[in-house]
C-alpha cells in the first residue's frame, strides 16, 4: 500500500528537509538513486518519509568521497539486505587508499614548494628540473630499473627481491624539502648513464654467475646488517664477525676456501670495482630527516667492510667509480683463484 498523500513531500520540501538544493535532489532521482513515491496530478514528484533517510545517507557517502557508481552500489546492496556492511566496508577502504595516495601527493607537492621558495635564484632552475623528473608522490620504478640492470641475468626472482627491498628507498611520506631534494637527485641519477662504463656492475659480481649471485648477495646482506651494528656504535673498521661473514660471502659464492690470498685478491678487485657512492649518500639524505644522524646503508657498510678487510690484508681502497676491469671469460674467478663454473 501506498503512502498517503498527506504523508508525502515535494522535491522542495525535501531538499529543504535534507539540506541540500532542489537540483541535487532532481540529480539523485534522475540516476535512480532517490526513487520518488508518486507524481502529482500536475506531475510533480513526490517523496515519501524513507527518501530523506535515503537522501542523507546518499549525502554522508558522498562527503565521504565515494563516488556515484560506488554510492549506487552501496544503495543497491542494502536494499537487498545482503552483505550491505561488507560493501560499505570495501567501498570505504578504498577509497582510504585513494585518500592517503592524494594526501601523500599534497604532502610532497608542499615540500617541493618549499625547497623552491627556500632555494639561491642561481639554484631554482636545475631544482625544477630535477623536480619536474618526478612524479607526484614518487615513483621508485626508476631506481628498480636501474637495479635490475646492475645484478646478473637469469638470478633468482626471489633474490632479486630481497635485494630491491634493501636496495631501493622508499619515498618518506610526509618529506622535508632536503628530502625531496635528494630523492629527486637520485632519480635523475639511476636515469642517466653511470660516468665511465658502459655496464657498472663489479666483475667480482658477474664472474659468479646468476645462482652464485644469489648466494653472494644473500651472504653480503647478511654482513652488511652485522657491519650496520657496528657503525651505529660508532666502531672503527676492524676484523670480526662481520668482516668474515662478508669474506665468507665470497667464497660460498665462488666455491673456493678462505685464505690469505683469497682475501688479498678479493680486496684488491673490489678496491678498482666500480662504485657507486653517490647513490648511497642521496639513500641515505632521502631516509633521515634534518638534523639527525644517517643510518647504516648497504653502502657505507660495504665501505666499512673494505676498510676492515684493506687493513687486515695491507691492501689500499679508493672510493672512486672507476671502469669495470676486464677478463678473459666470465667463468675466470677474478681473484686469481680457479672456481668452478656455475650452473
Amino acid at each position: 500500500m501506498g503512502a498517503r498523500d498527506d504523508e508525502l513531500w515535494g522535491i522542495g520540501e525535501l531538499a529543504a528537509r535534507a539540506g541540500v538544493t532542489v537540483k541535487t535532489v532532481r540529480f539523485y532521482s534522475d540516476r535512480g538513486l532517490l526513487p520518488e513515491a508518486s507524481r502529482s496530478a500536475g506531475g510533480h514528484r513526490r517523496y515519501g518519509a524513507d527518501a530523506l533517510d535515503r537522501l542523507r545517507l546518499i549525502r554522508s557517502l558522498r562527503t565521504l568521497g565515494l563516488p556515484v557508481p560506488e554510492v549506487r552500489r552501496v544503495l543497491d546492496e542494502e536494499d537487498a539486505a545482503d552483505d550491505a556492511g561488507e560493501v560499505l566496508e570495501g567501498a570505504v577502504a578504498e577509497r582510504l587508499g585513494e585518500l592517503g595516495t592524494e594526501i601523500r601527493a599534497l604532502r610532497w607537492r608542499e615540500a617541493a614548494l618549499r625547497l623552491v621558495q627556500e632555494s639561491a635564484p642561481g639554484e631554482r632552475a636545475d631544482r625544477l628540473r630535477l623536480i619536474g623528473g618526478l612524479s607526484v608522490p614518487p615513483s621508485t620504478a626508476p631506481l628498480v630499473r636501474f637495479w635490475r640492470g646492475w645484478l646478473p641475468p637469469r638470478m633468482p626472482r626471489r633474490s632479486v627481491d630481497a635485494f630491491l627491498d634493501v636496495a631501493v628507498p622508499q619515498p618518506p611520506d610526509d618529506p622535508a624539502p632536503a628530502q625531496v631534494l635528494a630523492f629527486a637527485r637520485l632519480n635523475a641519477l639511476t636515469l642517466g648513464p653511470c660516468p665511465g662504463v658502459t655496464q657498472p656492475q663489479p666483475q667480482a659480481h658477474r664472474a659468479v654467475g646468476a645462482r652464485g649471485a644469489a648466494v653472494l648477495y644473500a651472504g653480503l646482506a647478511e654482513a652488511y646488517e652485522l657491519a650496520g651494528v657496528q657503525l651505529r656504535r660508532g666502531r672503527e673498521p676492524r676484523p670480526g664477525e662481520a668482516l668474515d661473514c662478508f669474506v665468507d660471502a665470497y667464497t660460498s659464492a665462488y666455491g673456493v676456501r678462505d685464505c690469505e690470498r683469497f682475501r688479498r685478491g678479493l680486496a684488491g678487485q673490489l678496491a678498482v670495482d666500480p662504485r657507486i657512492d653517490r647513490y648511497w649518500e642521496l639513500v641515505a639524505e632521502v631516509v633521515t630527516r634534518p638534523g639527525r644522524r644517517p643510518g647504516p646503508t648497504p653502502g657505507t657498510a660495504h665501505d666499512w667492510l673494505l676498510a676492515a678487510l684493506a687493513a687486515q690484508t695491507g691492501t689500499p681502497t679508493t672510493t672512486a667509480v672507476r671502469p669495470r676491469a676486464r677478463w678473459s671469460s666470465d667463468t675466470e674467478n677474478p681473484l686469481g683463484e680457479h672456481h668452478p663454473t656455475t650452473r
